[in-house]
């Protein structure tokens, strides 16, 4: 489970929210930003989502490239043809939905939070992603259009998914429905995910959802 600062609890005071956006968007930019680090390129189409500010991988993620290298990488892929990306993603989907089994990071390591592929016990969201990644990025997809997001859910809960970029927009799949939808028409509120030039390093987002961008 994707643990948030403890500015995020804040988001359950509907009448604070507002002045805890102003607060936390001055957070990111003071305190998480990581030094030197370049911004994403801005794609054009609101249908995208835009990278606001360099930001500090979460606590899970600090060792992904190191332990799965493929999960980082920028080249590769690509033999997919773009009339069947949509198809094989929500394929995908469903199968590691049906196939994997919920589980925490409490109950399987006895830890917080460990971002690895599925064991046979099962994993927790962030496991559901990077297997998701990883099978499409075997199935012939560009890493760099597979990118791991943490949310929150329509409950503000925490939460992790996987990031499909096409041409025509950003699409979500996630451990908690089988078919893949527009990021906008998730209810989600993206907070930081990997950047697309360089996906060992992490984007601020701050969209959606309670922040209505």
């Amino acid at each position: 489970m994707i643990r948030l600062p403890m500015i995020y609890s804040a988001f359950h005071r509907p009448r604070r929210i507002a002045a805890r956006l102003a607060k936390l968007s001055l957070v990111v930019a003071l305190g998480f930003a990581a030094p030197g680090a370049p911004e994403a390129a801005q794609p054009q189409s609101t249908s995208h989502i835009v990278a606001r500010k360099a930001i500090t991988a979460p606590q899970g993620a600090t060792a992904l490239c190191r332990d799965h290298a493929w999960a980082c990488r920028t080249t590769g892929g690509g033999s997919l043809p773009d009339r069947s990306v949509l198809k094989v993603a929500g394929q995908v989907n469903s199968m590691v939905n049906r196939r994997v089994r919920s589980v925490s990071d409490r109950q399987q390591y006895g830890l917080e939070e460990v971002w690895a592929l599925p064991t046979r016990r099962g994993g927790d969201c962030e496991d559901f992603a990077l297997l998701k990644k990883k099978e499409l990025i075997a199935a012939g997809m560009r890493p760099q259009d597979l990118l791991i997001a943490t949310v929150l859910d329509r409950n503000r809960g925490s939460h992790a998914v996987l990031v499909l970029r096409t041409s025509s927009g950003d699409y979500v799949l996630d451990n908690l429905r089988n078919r893949i939808m527009p990021w906008r028409e998730t209810g989600y509120s993206f907070i930081r995910m990997q950047n697309p030039q360089r996906p060992n390093r992490w984007v601020a987002v701050l969209a959606g959802g309670v922040f209505g961008a």
